[in-house]
């Protein structure tokens, strides 16, 4: 979709492929509502100030929108469906016993934080992203969901990207 399209598309649609990019409503709203953005810089600053300034519940609800890293996909548009699927497939090419490990390491996290573990995932092998989970139970809930946050936005910048040049898989 081009930037012409999505600033012409109506509300509702705008906000649904929004929520794509990113899980949380407010945020999609909010963004959608910011239009019409000039380029991709332009949409980038609007929605880093809006997430930044979102309440501890909207940055949840845009986590639950993932599946834990090395789980497929199971809800959303095909295009979000696809977008994890790509931005995950380090996860998918991992052993056995890495994939056991991490599975083990996103339900610690759960049981301690409450929520996914959220990285970037894109170019990064199981081994990195169970690395970094490790490192990040470590973490004070407070620290831990500033950089879940930043994780989050990271994967959104990818995904807007993906949205406005029609890109449907990660590479």
């Amino acid at each position: 979709m081009t930037f012409a399209e999505f600033n012409a598309l109506p509300a509702p649609q705008a906000e649904s492929a929004l929520t794509d990019c990113c899980g949380s409503a407010r945020w999609a709203a909010n963004v959608a509502a910011r239009r019409p953005f000039t380029d991709l810089q332009a949409l980038f600053k609007e929605a880093d100030s809006i997430w930044w300034n979102l309440a501890r519940t909207d940055w949840l609800e845009a986590f639950s929108h993932h599946p834990q890293i090395g789980d497929k996909p199971a809800s959303g548009s095909e295009s979000a469906r696809q977008w994890a699927a790509g931005e995950q497939s380090g996860a998918r090419a991992a052993t056995d016993d890495v994939k056991s490990r991490l599975a083990r390491a996103n339900r610690a996290y759960f049981e301690k934080f409450g929520y996914i573990y959220i990285v970037c995932a894109t170019g990064k092998t199981a081994e990195g992203m169970l690395a970094i989970l490790n490192q990040r139970l470590q973490n004070d809930l407070a620290s831990e969901l500033s950089i879940a946050a930043e994780q989050q936005r990271l994967i959104t910048r990818i995904r807007l990207e993906k949205l406005l040049t029609g890109e449907r898989q990660a590479s």
